[in-house]
């Protein structure tokens, strides 16, 4: 998935994938999964996707600061 961002492009097909977290399981309306990404220019963003009730009920592209990345990350682990 691409989405421009304030002038940069976020790509998942180009970027790299640094982490991983669902939230709930496979099939629940409510459950999700977000993916955090780094590009090569060093913006860092989340693709998310779910079920009809959660957060992404469509594929989403979010841009994030590094100090969002870096909080996003250290909660994915369970820090």
């Amino acid at each position: 998935m691409k989405k421009k961002i304030d002038g940069k492009m976020c790509d998942t097909e180009t970027a790299k994938n640094l982490a991983f977290k669902y939230v709930g399981e496979f099939g629940q309306e409510q459950g999700y999964e977000e993916q955090l990404y780094l590009t090569k220019t060093g913006q860092h963003f989340i693709y998310g996707v779910g079920g009809p009730k959660s957060p992404y009920p469509k594929p989403e592209i979010k841009a994030l600061t590094k100090e969002e990345a870096k909080v996003w990350e250290k909660s994915a682990k369970g820090e």
